[in-house]
């Protein structure tokens, strides 16, 4: 993803004085804060037994109890996590979601010390970092490059992801295209040149690549601010990156994903054309649905927020196919393993999912639950439980 556009304009004596990228970097961690959230590093050991960590994952996840419905969002090439996420905080907390959002490595604190550079890399890196702080099913959106980590951890971990959304990540790509003239670009160095901008003219290219409607003033002043802040680190890893994304890449070996999947992509994307969004759509052979959002290019997550989020909301909330609603007061029944419960002591009580089967179930006008918190309990006649669905 490209950075978000700099301020319209600035003295170059002030510019210079101050470090505006910085002060947002700050603004937007204090966002993350006061909307719930801490910061934490996930050490994850080396290949060998007794190895030494070898790879660190910086995510901010729901500072407050273990989270009951939580949504992955993993983030795109430029400025990190907290830059991209900032404005879906409050809107997925209020929909009833728990946002965790990690760091992919080479990005902000996220690193590794070993030499794979794939997105299955990413994605098991990732994947572990949820196990450790003990999420082990979610939903799962990435946008760009983090909708390509996302495919794969989805295609990967079926039994922990429930539903992906992939916004304008173009995963059905093929290496050939770039040579075929379908992107702005004629290579893989070419390609990693603009989406690792080293110099303001091209961050400027990038920006007028990427939104619908760029800015009409980026002074350089910012755009140095900006490449010093978020864009000086891990170089030469960032381009590694997309050199094992894109080489030799083919669509006749990417795996098709079983879980509902969601395609979002701006109209106007000029990075990863509209040709890809209904290539992806159509190899998913009927498991996915395409909104394109109107005057939006490649970077829709940052010019259109509350339509994205709109979207992404609706989608994780739906019921999940095969299962039909019912809030009929129930008591346990030992011999039905195909019904779902959900224990309710009290009026106040928000109750506990109990099921013998790890499968997605709906609650009425409470949404999607994925993975049940409780798989046994003692009852007795005084316990009450309410029909979830029943699978047909």
């Amino acid at each position: 993803m490209p950075p978000p556009p700099p301020p319209a304009a600035c003295s170059r004596g002030r510019c210079s004085a101050l470090s505006f990228a910085a002060a947002r970097d700050r603004c937007f961690s204090h966002r993350f804060r006061r909307a719930g959230l801490r910061p934490l590093a996930v050490p994850l050991p080396g290949p060998g037994p007794d190895a030494d960590p070898a790879t660190t994952v910086h995510m901010w996840v729901p500072a407050g109890p273990p989270p009951r419905n939580p949504l992955l969002l993993l983030h795109g090439f430029g400025a990190s996590a907290t830059w991209q996420w900032a404005p879906y905080l409050r809107p997925l907390i209020a929909a009833g979601f728990d946002p965790i959002v990690p760091d992919l490595l080479f990005f902000g604190a996220s690193c590794t010390r070993l030499p794979d550079r794939s997105d299955a890399f990413q994605a098991s890196a990732i994947k572990a970092a949820m196990d450790a702080i003990g999420v082990p099913r979610f939903g799962l959106v990435g946008v760009s490059y983090g909708g390509f980590v996302a495919y794969r951890m989805a295609a990967m971990f079926p039994e922990a992801v429930h539903r992906v959304a992939l916004v304008c990540a173009g995963v059905c790509l093929e290496e050939r295209d770039l040579a075929e003239g379908l992107f702005p670009v004629a290579g893989i160095g070419e390609a990693a040149a603009l989406l690792v901008p080293h110099r303001p003219e091209e961050v400027r290219r990038l920006v007028r690549l990427t939104f619908a409607r760029p800015p009409l003033i980026m002074p350089s002043c910012f755009l140095w601010d900006y490449i010093k802040v978020m864009g000086s680190d891990h170089i030469q890893e960032k381009a590694e990156l997309l050199y094992a994304l894109i080489n030799g890449r083919q669509l006749c070996t990417l795996p098709k994903l079983t879980q509902p999947t969601l395609i979002i992509w701006g109209e106007q994307d000029r990075v990863f054309p509209m040709e890809l969004a209904h290539r992806l759509n159509g190899h998913l052979e009927g498991n996915s649905r395409l909104v394109v959002i109107k005057n939006a290019g490649h970077a829709v997550n940052i010019e259109k927020p509350k339509e994205v989020c709109r979207s992404i909301i609706e989608f994780f909330k739906e019921p999940v196919a095969g299962a039909a609603n019912a809030d009929d007061k129930v008591y346990y029944l030992a011999d039905e393993p195909e019904v779902h419960f959900v224990w309710q002591p009290s009026q106040e009580s928000s109750g506990l999912a109990m099921s013998r089967a790890f499968d997605d179930y709906y609650i009425k006008d409470c949404g999607v639950i994925s993975a049940p918190e409780v798989t046994q309990r003692r009852t007795d006649n005084n316990d009450q439980f309410v029909i979830l669905a029943t699978v047909v």
